[in-house]
C-alpha cells in the first residue's frame, strides 16, 4: 500500500492538439548542473490548438508546458500567497485602480532580447485580447503603460483584486516580442523546448534552460511530457516506469496503482459536481422562478447516495455550497443544509402551486456518465418531478448551457480559490455560469464589497454571499470531485490550491 495525502483546492478545464512545431533543438543538459537527470510526466491534455503562444495559453491541466518556458510576472506558492519573480515589487494607489510593478533588469529571452517593461506591457494587452479561455482574468485592465525600462503601470477600469494572482498565472506570461504568434515558445523560463524530440499532440521534450536566472526553482536536466488520454494507456506507463509523476484522471481504475505499492497519492477537492439550476427568473421553465421550486429538487436529491454511486473509489465529501474549503466565506455548517428528505421536497412544491409535480427538461451528453442521469430522474420522479433528456453532442454541450437553452443541468464546475473570482465565476451580472445575467440587487451589492470593500467587509459579504447562494438554491451541489496525482518513489509533489495541475515547480526530486 501507499500513503495519500488530502488537500483541498479548486481550479478550472481545457483541451487538445497543437498547432505544429518547426524545426530545431534544444543543447544537451550540463553534466554538473546539480539537477535531477530526468523527470518523465504523464499529462492528459496537449498545449491546446495555439500551441505555445504565450496570449492564448491557460492554465488547468496544460499549465506545466506554459510554466516549462515561460515566468510570469509574479509568482504564487501552493497556497496562492504572492511572491515576487519577474515583478520585484508592487504596489497600489489608494483605490487600488493602478498598480505599479518594479521589474528585473536582469533577465534576458532565450533569442537574447531584455526583458523590460514595454515587452511586459505588449504581453499583458495581447492576453487581454487574445484567445485564452482565461483571458478574462485580464478584463479590468483598462491601460499598461511602461514608464520606464523596469517601472510598469496597469490601470485598471475599476478594482479587480484578483489582479495579483491573475499575473502569478498563464495572465502574466512573458514571451519574447520576436516569437509572439510562432509555435516555438521564446520565454526566459527554466526549459527549453527541444523541437527535434518533440512529437505534436504526443510528447513534448524539455532541456533546461543554462542561463535560467532563477536556478532554484530549476529541479531537472530535462523533462519529457507524454500525452496519455486513455486509463489503460496512463495505467500501464506508470506501472512500466515510463513515467514519474502524472493527473491520473480515472479514480475506478486507480486500485490498480494501488495494488503495485510503489507510488504515492496526493488527492486535492478540485470541483464540485450537482445541477446547475440557470432558470432563476423562469423564462426557460416558469416553476424554477420559485425559490420553493430550487429548494425543493435539493431536498429530493440524496446527495451521500449520488456521492457513493458515482465517486465509490475516492475520499470525497458531500456538499451543498459551491465555495471551497479554503475560499473565504465557506462555511463547514451550511453543508448541513438541505439534507435528504423526499417529503419536504413535495411539500415544497405543493405550497409554490406544482402539488401535480411539472417536467424538467436536462441536457445530455456523452461525457456525462449515464449513472448520473438515471439517478437524477429516479429521485427527481419520487417527488413528483418527471424528466425529460435531451442528448446533445460533446461539441455543442457547453454552447448550449451557457445560451441558456435550459433550466438546469447536471455538471461539474470548478471552484475558485477567492470568493471575488467565485461571484465572477458564478453570479455577477456578465458571470458564465449565470447564464440569464440575472443578479438580484443584494447579490449585486455584496459584489461590491468583494471588489471595493476593506479586507473585513470583502470577507463578511463572501460569507454572506455563499449563504444567499445556499438559501435561494441557485444550485444543487451533491459532492466534491477529488482530483488525484501519482508520483512514483523518486518524485514528490505539492498541489495548488486552485489548478488542477500541480505547478511545475512543485514537482520535485524526492526529498529535495
Amino acid at each position: 500500500m501507499f500513503p495519500r495525502t488530502l488537500t483541498a483546492v479548486a481550479a478550472t478545464t481545457v483541451v487538445i492538439l497543437l498547432a505544429g512545431c518547426s524545426a530545431g533543438s534544444a543543447p544537451e543538459p550540463s553534466e554538473d548542473s546539480g539537477h535531477a537527470p530526468l523527470l518523465k510526466l504523464g499529462m492528459v491534455d496537449a498545449p491546446g490548438p495555439a500551441g505555445f503562444v504565450a496570449a492564448d495559453m491557460n492554465l488547468a491541466t496544460t499549465s506545466a508546458y506554459g510554466q516549462a518556458v515561460y515566468d510570469s510576472l509574479l509568482r504564487a506558492t501552493p497556497t496562492n500567497e504572492i511572491e515576487a519573480h519577474l515583478a520585484s515589487d508592487w504596489e497600489w494607489n489608494a483605490d487600488s485602480t493602478v498598480l505599479t510593478l518594479t521589474l528585473r533588469d536582469d533577465v534576458v529571452f532565450t533569442d537574447d532580447t531584455k526583458f523590460t517593461a514595454d515587452v511586459a506591457r505588449q504581453n499583458l494587452l495581447r492576453f487581454r485580447d487574445g484567445n485564452s479561455s482565461d483571458a478574462g482574468q485580464l478584463a479590468y485592465i483598462a491601460d499598461v503603460v511602461a514608464v520606464n525600462e523596469t517601472t510598469l503601470q496597469i490601470t485598471l477600469s475599476s478594482p479587480d483584486p484578483s489582479l495579483l494572482l491573475a499575473l502569478t498565472k498563464a495572465g502574466g506570461f512573458q514571451e519574447s516580442p520576436a516569437s509572439f504568434d510562432d509555435p516555438t515558445p521564446v520565454g526566459t523560463g527554466p526549459y527549453l523546448l527541444d523541437e527535434d524530440k518533440t512529437v505534436a499532440d504526443s510528447s513534448y521534450a524539455f532541456v533546461a534552460n543554462e542561463d535560467y536566472w532563477a536556478p532554484e526553482l530549476q529541479h531537472y536536466d530535462a523533462i519529457e511530457m507524454t500525452v496519455i488520454k486513455d486509463a489503460t494507456a496512463m495505467q500501464n506507463a506508470l506501472l512500466g516506469n515510463q513515467l514519474n509523476a502524472t493527473l491520473y484522471s480515472w479514480p475506478d481504475s486507480l486500485s490498480t496503482i494501488e495494488a503495485d505499492g510503489n507510488f504515492t497519492v496526493t488527492e486535492y477537492m478540485q470541483d464540485w459536481q450537482g445541477l446547475l439550476l440557470f432558470d432563476r427568473t423562469g423564462a426557460v421553465n416558469p416553476a424554477m422562478a420559485d425559490v420553493r421550486v430550487r429548494q425543493a429538487i435539493n431536498y429530493a436529491i440524496d446527495r451521500d447516495a449520488m456521492l457513493a454511486a458515482l465517486m465509490p473509489d475516492v475520499s470525497s465529501e458531500s456538499t451543498s455550497q459551491v465555495w471551497g474549503s479554503e475560499t473565504p466565506g465557506f462555511d463547514e455548517a451550511l453543508n448541513e443544509e438541505y439534507p435528504y428528505d423526499p417529503d419536504r421536497a413535495e411539500a415544497l412544491l405543493k405550497d409554490a402551486g406544482f402539488a401535480d409535480g411539472f417536467e424538467l427538461t436536462l441536457p445530455t451528453t456523452s461525457f456525462v456518465s449515464a449513472a448520473t442521469f438515471d439517478l437524477i430522474v429516479q429521485q427527481l420522479d419520487e417527488v413528483g418531478i418527471t424528466v425529460m433528456l435531451d442528448e446533445r453532442a460533446p461539441s455543442d454541450f457547453i454552447g448550449g448551457l451557457l445560451g441558456g437553452q435550459y433550466a438546469a443541468s447536471a455538471f461539474t464546475l470548478n471552484q475558485p480559490s477567492t470568493a471575488w473570482d467565485t461571484y465572477r465565476l458564478v453570479a455577477a451580472p456578465d458571470a458564465p455560469w449565470n447564464v440569464t445575467h440575472q443578479t438580484p440587487d443584494e447579490v449585486l451589492a455584496l459584489g461590491k464589497a468583494l471588489q471595493t470593500g476593506t479586507e473585513n467587509e470583502a470577507l463578511a459579504a463572501a460569507g454572506e454571499l455563499n449563504a444567499y447562494l445556499v438559501e435561494n438554491a441557485w444550485f444543487n451541489p451533491w459532492f466534491l470531485v477529488v482530483t488525484t496525482f501519482v508520483t512514483d518513489a523518486d518524485t514528490q509533489v505539492t498541489a495548488q490550491v486552485g489548478n488542477t495541475l500541480p505547478y511545475l515547480w512543485n514537482i520535485t526530486p524526492a526529498g529535495k
